[in-house]
């Protein structure tokens, strides 16, 4: 990971995660030649966090399966953090292999979406995260060890998800040793009270190492839950181009907030993001080439920067 300089205390953070979870959620494979395209696009248009895939078994994502490769690309990109999912400690051993700067652990504050999800209990997947945080340690490697709450805000397996649940899930993923948390609307199911009550609850548990936002518009308030979780102190989020991505236990998800339209929102607030809007676009029509048949999302990309603004 190259050195940046620290960005200004009211910026906001995006993280790109359509590599991953918008790539994982569509059947067919992108050829590895379009998404280093998009992954160096990306960056260029200003994106200093990019989720570049998975270290999961090809045989389960095979969507996924040149991780690798797009890490040792993204390693050579000025000023990037390149994060990659990892669901078990082979995964991290081949995420630390890989160089990666960041790894992403989920961790299901519902119990029946582990299970389905992750074929365990929320309580053996923090213990996992302890043992990847001995494998990490013991490397000697520097790469961070983020874990995602999924489904904090409910559960289409499940339903209803107590809030006590996940404040002692983060609690006791940070006992584990991850370096950071963060809340996670996996299927939809938040709505902007809800996601700034539990951000403040959390805040206080975990303090500066609460560090992301990542949230789903399947039921039309992606935008607004990021809106909430913003004014409760959130200042990193993960999107995806063209909204796309989903949860294969969330019929009916329309994928996550577009990143696009995350650029807008705070370029329209004079949050300053360091994204170039018309690059996203023009990356988001070159997607749209990539994936012709598939749904992309997002509202900017139709209707343009209004004339009150220059520039995104």
């Amino acid at each position: 990971m190259h050195t940046q300089p620290a960005p200004p205390a009211d910026a906001v953070i995006v993280r790109e995660v359509g590599l991953r979870d918008g790539l994982q959620s569509i059947h067919r494979t992108l050829a590895t030649d379009h998404k280093l395209d998009w992954l160096r696009a990306a960056h260029a248009a200003g994106l200093r966090e990019i989720e570049v895939g998975s270290f999961v078994p090809a045989k389960l994502l095979p969507q996924l399966a040149d991780t690798a490769e797009l890490v040792a690309v993204a390693r050579t990109l000025p000023g990037l953090v390149t994060s990659v999912l990892v669901p078990n400690l082979k995964g991290a051993q081949a995420a630390l292999d890989s160089g990666a700067d960041l790894m992403l652990l989920p961790l299901s504050a519902s119990h029946a979406h582990s299970l389905a999800n992750l074929r365990k209990t929320p309580d053996d997947a923090v213990a996992e995260v302890g043992r990847i945080r001995a494998l990490r340690d013991a490397s000697g490697s520097r790469c961070l060890i983020e874990v995602g709450m999924s489904t904090a805000f409910g559960c289409t397996i499940q339903g209803r998800v107590d809030e006590a649940e996940v404040l002692r899930l983060l609690q006791a993923a940070l006992d584990a040793g991850a370096d950071r948390v963060g809340l996670a609307d996996t299927v939809g199911y938040a709505d902007p009270q809800q996601v700034a009550r539990l951000f403040e609850k959390s805040f206080a548990v975990a303090g500066d190492r609460l560090a992301c936002g990542h949230f789903h518009d399947t039921r039309g308030l992606g935008m607004a839950n990021v809106y909430a979780a913003w004014l409760a102190g959130v200042r990193r989020f993960d999107a995806c181009l063209g909204g796309i991505g989903g949860c294969p236990h969330a019929p009916g998800a329309s994928g996550n907030v577009a990143t696009e339209d995350l650029a807008y929102l705070f370029a329209s607030m004079g949050a300053p993001t360091g994204l170039d809007f018309d690059a996203l676009i023009a990356l988001r029509a070159r997607l749209a080439q990539w994936l012709a048949g598939e749904t992309l999302h997002g509202s900017l990309w139709r209707a343009g920067l209004p004339k009150t603004m220059l520039s995104a």
